[in-house]
């Protein structure tokens, strides 16, 4: 009876690690998305080494964003767009059609970008490779366990892109010694480029995905706000290796003076640097990547976006869930077959609209912070936390402001 015990302890403790890692890396693979790469590498060949301190300053942001986000879900053991409900009668409803809509549109990006990688590995049509990647992405849900496969897919993914990227960045030999002291005194600071990285790496269901998942594994309460805590930071912490990883694989090859195009309105900046850094391999690495961060940024939005459909119906059953999920990444899929939209031009607009939706959610995650703690079952929210987060959602309205401009933009060249 005792060893019965200890064996169910010990698969408790395994299975709320998994759970844990999971929303890790379902955030940080979120995070990374086709969007990322293209405008780091777009940022990196104009910026040069002082991009860095844009990378810096993209990690503190995430982390006020994603600390504030993840302890509120978690402590009041609701769905956002619940929590938002509560704090403003109405707001969950219209944070929830923001986000699923804002889903559906950057949806389409990633399929296009999955399509982009498996372009340059294989040289399949851009149409044909976002088919085969949103067919994988629909195998998933459909299986019979597919949280288990999708927590396993989104691990693998993850590691595969900071590998491969990491090998890039060595073989590119990019000067440390400038890139870390640009990191912290940077000789030119471009806000422009730190809001568009914030705005398409934060923005819409980001951030929401890891939050979203430990709530469905059960992972919420006060007893769990260390666990919680130390999960967002260790996600922070991949993402800010990914995206400095890959700011060292383009900025050794924008540093040895290889010129990286622009011009063209259908320009690959990062497959150039990949291309240039290691050759033939480094292209096909490139499109392992892309394709990577495109199909995990598939999977993040559509389990996402459908987590709020809940505000609409709630209880839902798993089931019902994964089979929304399913219709919704057959639609997105739909779209993107018959748009003849470039692909650039929807991460650019999905990025622009997922820019809106992040101050709403913010300054309603920080009211409750402030002056809702009955909904968190009395926790003293810790104060430098949310001073923190109310400098963070100025910024994120002015960023607001940018992404609105961003769409308008689009929708003259479109």
């Amino acid at each position: 009876m005792a060893v019965d015990n200890i064996n169910q302890q010990q698969s408790f403790v395994q299975n709320r690690r998994s759970s844990l890692l999971a929303a890790i890396f379902l955030m940080a693979t979120s995070a990374i998305g086709p969007g990322f790469i293209t405008q780091t590498a777009t940022f990196t060949a104009t910026l040069g080494a002082a991009f860095a301190f844009g990378i810096l300053a993209s990690v503190v942001i995430d982390f006020v964003v994603q600390q504030n986000i993840w302890r509120v879900v978690t402590l009041t053991q609701m769905n956002a767009a619940a929590v938002a409900n509560r704090a403003i009668p109405g707001s969950g409803y219209l944070l929830a059609v923001l986000v699923i809509f804002g889903g559906l549109v950057f949806n389409i990006g990633n399929i296009a970008g999955a399509g982009l990688g498996l372009n340059a590995l294989f040289g399949l049509s851009p149409k044909l490779g976002g088919l085969i990647s949103a067919g994988i992405a629909i195998y998933i849900f459909a299986s019979r366990r597919a949280g288990v496969a999708l927590d396993r897919m989104l691990i693998v993914l993850g590691i595969v892109m900071i590998v491969l990227t990491l090998y890039v960045a060595l073989v590119s030999h990019p000067p440390l010694g400038m890139a870390l002291r640009e990191t912290v005194f940077p000789s030119n600071i471009n806000f422009a480029a730190i809001t568009t990285i914030v705005g398409g790496t934060v923005g819409g269901y980001i951030s929401y995905a890891g939050a979203h998942r430990l709530l469905d594994k059960g992972i919420s309460g006060k007893e769990h706000i260390k666990e919680v805590s130390a999960a967002a930071n260790r996600g922070i912490i991949v993402v800010g290796i990914m995206r400095y990883v890959l700011f060292l694989a383009i900025f050794g090859v924008v540093a040895s003076g290889v010129t990286i195009d622009l011009s063209s309105h259908n320009a690959n900046p990062a497959s150039q640097a990949f291309l240039a850094a290691a050759g033939n391999v480094g292209l096909r690495i490139f499109g392992v990547v892309l394709w990577a961060a495109a199909l995990s940024s598939v999977i993040g939005a559509a389990w996402t976006s459908v987590s709020f459909i809940s505000v609409f119906r709630p209880g839902i059953t798993e089931r019902q869930r994964n089979i929304a999920t399913l219709v919704f990444i057959a639609f997105t899929l739909a779209v993107y077959l018959s748009l003849g939209t470039a692909p650039t031009a929807l991460l650019v607009f999905a990025g622009g609209f997922n820019g809106l939706v992040l101050p709403l959610g913010l300054t309603l995650f920080l009211w409750v912070g402030w002056r809702r703690a009955d909904l968190m079952d009395g926790y003293r929210y810790p104060r430098w936390l949310l001073w923190l987060g109310l400098i963070t959602c100025i910024m994120t309205w002015y960023m607001a402001i940018m992404s609105v401009s961003t769409i308008f933009n689009f929708l003259k060249i479109a």
